[in-house]
């Protein structure tokens, strides 16, 4: 027969190892888990000269504000798809960004929003593109991923698609920004001037986009954009395309990308790089590298990704003189940057 003494002391023993296997269990799940995201503000011909100390604040700021919020996020162990649309939803409400409020114009002085996002371990997708009255498209896009049967809808069918799950509804007009007015004006000049030339010039182009990996071990992607200055026609990017702009695959990689559009479709650049990994059996940032500086620039294309991979390595090649960039890795390491 066992005495009080010898139970209570027998029972706290227990309560030590059972208290010990959760903080094993804890630390071992922390030291397995890996979390990281990189996220780009758009790639092009940017010059230091550009960006007065003021404004240049103002884009590490703002890169600084959507990184953190998405890591913050990862940090509570939810869905990366959660971190990816919390993040680009802060770009899309910036002016700084053509994406969202900010977006470029189009031809005819409207503004025309596409966006994805893609989920790598199910290899779900949504996208939209060509809305004009969608607050957050990056929203828009998730619902369809997550309550469509089908993965594009566009125009005024993904709008209705959209109000079934009460995402915001704007006026076309709250995409105004002065300074892209200015643009718009500047690009039909030159086309005017090259009219003779039957010859368009790719106009000023930029993105938003973010990619993950969460404490689960998933990859995710999301791309948001307003398209070219001066599109016309209903012309559509890669932002949209998935495999071209966007692309996620929980055995190789996660991939948003930022450039010329045409290019980006006709060469797969999202998925190529992740395809060269499981393939060839590469780094992440020599597949990045092979793709961006090396496939993209012998086809004449020009702009830049944001890439993560399993094991939270993160690459964010570009082959245009700065791209809006920043990231933390696995090892937590944080990088805000415009330049090389």
């Amino acid at each position: 027969m066992f005495t009080k003494s010898v139970l209570s002391s027998v029972f706290a023993l227990f309560i030590m190892l059972l208290s010990f296997i959760v903080w094993a269990n804890n630390n071992e799940s922390n030291t397995h888990a890996p979390i990281a995201i990189a996220l780009h503000g758009g790639a092009g011909t940017l010059s230091p000269q550009q960006f007065t100390p003021e404004l240049k604040a103002q884009y590490y700021a703002k890169l600084s504000e959507a990184l953190e919020a998405g890591y913050r996020i990862l940090q509570t162990g939810a869905d990366g798809q959660e971190a990816v649309v919390a993040a680009i939803m802060i770009l899309e409400n910036s002016p700084l960004f053509n994406a969202g409020v900010g977006a470029v114009y189009t031809f005819d002085t409207e503004h025309e929003l596409d966006a994805s996002i893609m989920h790598g371990k199910t290899r779900e997708a949504g996208a939209i593109a060509g809305v004009k009255h969608i607050k957050n498209p990056i929203l828009a896009a998730q619902a369809v991923m997550n309550h469509s049967v089908h993965v594009m809808l566009s125009g005024d069918g993904a709008e209705t698609f959209a109000e079934q799950f009460a995402i915001e509804r704007v006026d076309n007009t709250h995409f105004n920004t002065e300074r892209r007015l200015q643009s718009l004006h500047k690009a039909k000049a030159r086309i005017k001037r090259q009219a003779s030339l039957n010859y368009q010039h790719p106009e000023k182009f930029g993105t938003v986009g973010v990619v993950v990996l969460d404490q689960l071990g998933n990859l995710v992607a999301g791309t948001s954009t307003g398209g070219m200055t001066a599109k016309r026609f209903g012309r559509i990017g890669d932002s949209p395309i998935i495999g071209a702009g966007t692309f996620a695959d929980n055995t190789s990689c996660a991939v948003s990308a930022t450039g010329h559009g045409e290019y980006f479709i006709r060469y797969q650049v999202a998925s190529d790089i992740c395809k060269r990994i499981s393939y060839q059996n590469i780094s992440l940032a020599e597949a990045a590298d092979i793709v961006i500086n090396r496939v993209l620039v012998d086809a004449g294309g020009d702009g830049g990704v944001v890439a993560v991979d399993g094991q939270g390595n993160v690459a964010m090649p570009f082959n245009t003189t700065g791209m809006y960039r920043a990231s933390i890795d696995a090892n937590g390491v944080k990088t805000v940057a415009i330049f090389e």
